[in-house]
């Protein structure tokens, strides 16, 4: 397990179930290396992208966890690993007790019914040649929930009906749908094989605001009605705020700091948690100091030593350049890995007052 993962949060216990997930020690490299008669000629070395770096976190049945960062941090390398898109390099993928991590595809195939995804881009997502009916019945006849083609029309008019189609609408392509029909339709076939864990990656962000809290809204809905598990990524944070029970940050592929959702973005404690909270607009004006964004992203594949983020923090002192933080237990219910807080360097402050609500959005927190 890394050194910088965030260890498991009690905050899982309490009105969640027992965890549904837990991911521990999670790695995923990719060799990004020019091919070897050029890296011979120029007498370059190997060049790994170390997409995820060693994660840990837990996810309750029944629970909304969501992941945030920066683009490029890793966020959707971890959802396409846990739904088995990537293998693993190394680390396990626990799903009910059972490692699900680096399983060959026959081996997956019973647990693709309990996990499913919806992804960033309907417009992508679906194939365009088929016709709707045929895209949310095809996990069905996959798992063979329902025989008879019949039966399986009127489990696609009722999945349709769901979430707020017309049965209909199952003879149309999806070009003929709006990019929120659209996403409607990529909920509709992630439905279809009755899972109980469903990963988003990002499943508002290519959509308009108002369609963005129908969606939203429409997936608050279907958790209730049929007690569903999220793993929900997005980089809005105001929307993660609203949405998620617990929220993970990542940043340059670790978790820099877990914590339930009004602890994270009331009293955030990681300088970078910090400096991603002061991007949100002060609508209120209430003329806190903010944390200005200093630098960039360094480059995945040569990442500095030590605390990752050390080139951005301005409360960095010579351990953070040299040695990897472990992630500790702090109030609230957080874990965070930075030397500054285990040390007091870094300030408890501030109390933030909590983003706000998107328009339309139910809210978790009331």
């Amino acid at each position: 397990m890394s050194d910088a993962a965030v260890t498991k949060s009690p905050s899982t216990e309490g009105r969640f179930g027992h965890a549904m997930l837990k991911v521990d020690g999670l790695r995923r490299y990719f060799d990004v290396s020019a091919p070897w008669l050029n890296r011979v000629i120029a007498r370059q070395p190997r060049q790994i992208l170390k997409a995820v770096d060693g994660i840990d976190f837990e996810i309750a049945r029944g629970e909304t966890f969501g992941l945030v960062g920066e683009s490029g941090c890793g966020k959707s390398t971890v959802a396409r690993l846990i739904v088995g898109l990537h293998g693993p390099t190394d680390g396990s993928i626990t799903l009910e007790g059972r490692n699900i991590a680096g399983l060959t595809r026959r081996q997956m195939a019973p647990m693709r019914r309990r996990l499913q995804m919806i992804f960033q881009d309907p417009y992508a997502s679906l194939n365009p040649r088929w016709r709707v009916r045929d895209i949310i019945a095809e996990p069905i006849r996959a798992f063979e929930l329902v025989s008879g083609d019949q039966a399986i029309a009127t489990r696609v008019g009722e999945l349709l009906t769901f979430v707020g189609l017309n049965p209909l609408d199952g003879e149309k392509f999806p070009h003929e749908f709006s990019g929120g029909q659209r996403q409607r339709i990529s909920i509709a076939r992630a439905l279809a094989s009755e899972p109980e864990f469903l990963v988003c990656d990002e499943p508002t962000s290519a959509l308009d605001v108002s369609v963005q809290a129908q969606i939203l809204n429409l997936m608050k809905d279907l958790q209730r009605e049929l007690g569903l598990t999220y793993l929900f990524i997005s980089h809005n944070l105001a929307v993660v705020y609203h949405i998620s029970d617990r929220v993970g940050v990542m940043y340059l592929g670790k978790l820099v700091e877990v914590a339930p959702s009004k602890t994270l973005f009331t009293t955030p404690r990681h300088p970078y948690t910090r400096m991603l909270l002061d991007t949100i607009p002060d609508l209120d004006m209430t003329g806190r100091e903010r944390m200005p964004v200093a630098g960039e992203v360094p480059n995945p594949i040569t990442p500095p030593p030590g605390c990752s983020f050390h080139p951005r923090c301005p409360f960095a002192n010579d351990r953070c350049r040299v040695e990897v933080p472990k992630a500790l237990p702090v109030a609230g219910g957080a874990t965070v890995a930075c030397h500054g807080v285990e040390e007091g360097r870094v300030p408890s402050g501030p109390i933030l007052a909590p983003p706000p609500k998107p328009d339309g959005v139910a809210s978790v927190h009331g």
